[in-house]
């Protein structure tokens, strides 16, 4: 009975237990990069599942399909599918600063920054990061958790906006107050009209609205 035992002591005898080899630099930065890789496929998947089909009906199963990977797999770096919209809304207004910062630099010198400037901002709001950042808002109107989410991270993008569109515009900092007002009536007008062109577009209508904002964000710019 003891004979089995025996057999496996000496065939073990004298003999270390394998050690496993340490990953060095080079790999752990490779998997690292791979891990990051994988994350921002399955958060662009939840994009485009909130962008084409709504919030409600995006599901792990559906992120999975559109990011070609098993439900497993995306377990792995998600847990669950509240933590993928979190990392989705981080990264949706990481995108849309690193967009306008790009849009307001690309202004050549003596331009009409007003002008560029609204014309940027309203690209930008017809683009599908902004369709699923909105899909979101509404869906946060009476999804507890989701508003848990938003909150906080709509509170630190506006900060980081105000600040990111202070630091562009040094022309305008004589006068705060009248920054402000520009700022806010930018946005206000133009994220309400972007919202109203989901359900009833009037581009001859938008034109003429825009027209009208240049020229008072002008009027409030101040003098030298």
């Amino acid at each position: 009975m003891n004979k089995p035992n025996a057999q496996i002591n000496r065939s073990t005898q004298g003999k270390k237990p394998r050690a496993s080899r340490p990953a060095g630099p080079g790999e752990i930065g490779w998997q690292a990069q791979k891990s990051a890789a994988t994350r921002k496929q399955i958060i662009s998947a939840a994009i485009r599942c909130i962008v084409e089909s709504s919030y409600s009906k995006t599901t792990m199963m559906k992120i999975s399909e559109k990011a070609g990977m098993s439900r497993g797999a995306t377990l792995h770096h998600f847990p669950s599918k509240m933590d993928i919209i979190r990392a989705a809304v981080d990264y949706l207004h990481e995108k849309r600063l690193q967009a306008f910062r790009r849009s307001i630099k690309d202004i050549p010198p003596g331009a009409d920054m007003a002008h560029l400037a609204v014309q940027a901002y309203s690209a930008h709001l017809n683009h599908p990061i902004y369709v699923a950042l909105f899909e979101l808002s509404v869906a946060a109107r009476t999804d507890k958790k989701l508003k848990k989410i938003l909150v906080p991270a709509q509170l630190a993008f506006d900060r980081e906006w105000y600040q990111t569109a202070w630091d562009l515009f040094p022309e305008w900092h004589s006068d705060r107050d009248a920054f402000d007002l520009a700022l806010n009536l930018c946005q206000q007008l133009m994220e309400g009209i972007a919202i109203s062109n989901f359900t009833h577009p009037r581009k001859t209508d938008i034109q003429k609205l825009l027209d009208y904002l240049e020229e008072k964000v002008g009027e409030l710019k101040p003098t030298a």
